[in-house]
């Protein structure tokens, strides 16, 4: 009765290989898109943007990186932190000396550095899997990190190590630097957000994504019918790397504004959007936003729930995040392996019968 294809022909190969082949799909996602981007910046102040617009935006496309990586290909990764460090570092180096370019074109180049190193530290993943893989980009995060700290270049020789975004502007809207607005910085990251969704989408439809899933499902049988294990693992790590060091870019540049690699993408951030993948749904875009959205909006949760409502301590209510975000794991890895995507997939499924028994 909601949702359903009855009706809904195809009468050629390329509308049934369409992104959203049926309509519902389709236009469900345009009215997600028209609000975006038509009416929650005319409606935006501070305390949504920083609380939980931007991060949620910058945060699914480390995600959707992450999960491409590890859902998609099978390579196991700990390093996500340290990577988001690069496209944050690059892109400081980047607006301090070229600082006449657009931000879009800094963002983009810090992407694409940040795609290179991740090759590097991917090379490993021709020999080793596994455990043995996560031990070895987990040594990536660490000697990263490292990096940023020991070697004055990366900051500009700055006394206190620390990194800050000079202001700057796109077509003369301010959107890094204490002086951009709320919606100019939600519109920036907005963009990004939806040109990464749609190439990571049509790339995992794609041979390069079925490439990918052969290489995970098993990675022999995959290299027998004619699959490159070089090529397709190294394009995950290119492509993982390059989401991921946009979203550490905007974390940077237009969320935070100034930054202590250490503190800001240490091993715990690695971590979190593991566990955003996890919880959302390996194998998923959709999952990443989902993944991305639920530890997002939960520390929020729980903070009006907790200090506001009941009156708790600041302290115990974060112990508490860490308690559930940990429990939430423990139970879709036994319950729903396949995360909330799959929740969503099930509700779809019902939705199709639905009041018909199923």
């Amino acid at each position: 009765m909601f949702y359903r294809e009855a009706g809904d022909f195809k009468t050629s190969y390329t509308a049934d290989s369409q992104t959203f082949p049926i309509k519902f799909d389709r236009y469900r996602y345009y009215v997600v898109l028209a609000v975006a981007f038509g009416i929650i910046p005319f409606i935006i102040n501070d305390y949504w943007a920083n609380a939980l617009l931007l991060p949620f935006l910058i945060y699914a496309i480390a995600a959707i990186g992450l999960n491409i990586l590890v859902g998609y290909c099978g390579q196991v990764s700990l390093g996500t932190g340290g990577f988001m460090a690069v496209g944050a570092y690059a892109c400081y180096k980047l607006m301090t000396a070229f600082p006449d370019i657009s931000m879009f074109i800094h963002v983009i180049l810090a992407g694409g550095i940040t795609a290179i190193v991740g090759v590097l530290f991917g090379l490993p993943s021709l020999r080793i899997k596994g455990f043995y893989l996560a031990v070895a980009t987990l040594a990536a995060q660490f000697f990263l990190v490292w990096l940023f700290n020991r070697v004055p270049w990366f900051y500009n020789y700055s006394a206190s190590g620390q990194i800050n975004a000079p202001e700057r502007d796109v077509f003369g809207i301010v959107i890094t630097g204490p002086n951009a607005p709320a919606w100019a910085t939600y519109l920036f990251c907005l963009i990004f957000v939806t040109v990464c969704a749609i190439v990571a989408r049509n790339l995992t439809r794609g041979s390069t994504g079925r490439k990918w899933m052969a290489i995970r499902d098993m990675d022999i049988a995959a290299e027998i019918i004619g699959v490159n294990p070089l090529k397709a693992k190294l394009t995950a790590f290119a492509v993982s790397s390059f989401f991921v060091g946009v979203a550490g870019a905007l974390f940077f540049a237009v969320y935070l504004g100034a930054v202590e690699v250490g503190e800001v993408f240490g091993i715990q951030k690695s971590f979190l959007v593991l566990f955003m993948v996890i919880i959302g749904g390996l194998g998923s875009i959709f999952g990443s936003f989902a993944g991305a959205a639920f530890l997002v909006l939960l520390p929020v949760v729980l903070k009006l729930i907790g200090v506001d409502l009941l009156g708790w301590p600041t302290d115990i209510v974060a112990h508490l995040n860490l308690v559930v975000v940990g429990a939430l794991i423990i139970m879709f890895l036994i319950l729903e392996p396949h995360g909330l995507a799959q929740l969503w997939r099930v509700a779809k499924e019902k939705l199709r019968l639905w009041p018909f028994p199923h």
